[in-house]
């Protein structure tokens, strides 16, 4: 049955305009870009067939052209669409951390950096340099490592926040494993960073580490400790 002769409150466009975009799956949200489906396939079950083939909705963005369109009624044209929609996602994301914004809500922060650090298979290290009233001065990608652990070095900081005229600072990094959960060397380095930042007056705000599908924050965790 095509989706037109569905019941209108069981259809991907109606039900994100009655309920909201939120009580849509991600096969529905997919069906909604995709639009069309095939001889014998609506596009929902063709967004189904997907995220059943990549595993999840990440998997299916992150397809190459090739890869997608080998999928019977996934096109260059959709293709197309998919992307744009993901980039309008970054865009979206990205235009909210503005040099001057106050960087005030965890949630959104952790946003910014799932955005700008989940997507890389190795390990990547960033910070966010503020003002004294943490007013965004810089976001930078200072390390890059393997797929399990990256060298990090203190004394670079110091310079970048110097550099910056950096009041505090949010450490940020990604774990390509998918779990956010800190390791032991993960905290020391925390510590480690936080004491040579106090020497020139600079705060450490919080680390936050990037899974999929959680983020990790030793601020909000409590164990982010003084100096």
């Amino acid at each position: 049955m095509p989706i037109t002769d569905w019941p209108r409150e069981d259809r991907p466009h109606e039900k994100l305009l009655n309920q909201g975009e939120q009580s849509l799956t991600d096969a529905e949200l997919l069906a909604i870009f995709l639009k069309t489906g095939i001889r014998g396939k609506t596009a929902l079950d063709i967004a189904r067939d997907l995220l059943a083939h990549y595993g999840n909705l990440k998997q299916v963005l992150s397809a190459s052209s090739h890869s997608l369109t080998q999928t019977l009624g996934i096109g260059k044209t959709k293709y197309a669409t998919l992307q744009a929609a993901l980039e309008l996602g970054r865009r979206y994301v990205g235009e909210s951390f503005q040099v001057g914004t106050v960087l005030n809500s965890s949630q959104k922060t952790q946003q910014f950096l799932a955005q700008h650090l989940r997507e890389h298979t190795n390990e990547v290290f960033a910070c966010l340099f503020m003002d004294n009233h943490f007013r965004l001065l810089r976001f930078e990608k200072l390390f890059f490592g393997t797929v399990n652990e990256t060298n990090i070095y203190p004394r670079e900081i110091v310079k970048k926040s110097l550099m910056h005229n950096a009041a505090n600072i949010i450490l940020a990094h990604n774990h390509p494993s998918g779990h956010s959960e800190p390791s032991h060397a993960d905290k020391e380095v925390t510590t480690l960073i936080k004491n040579a930042l106090a020497l020139i007056d600079v705060n450490v705000v919080d680390h936050i580490i990037v899974g999929n599908p959680t983020n990790f924050s030793f601020r909000e965790a409590g164990i982010l400790l003084a100096g």
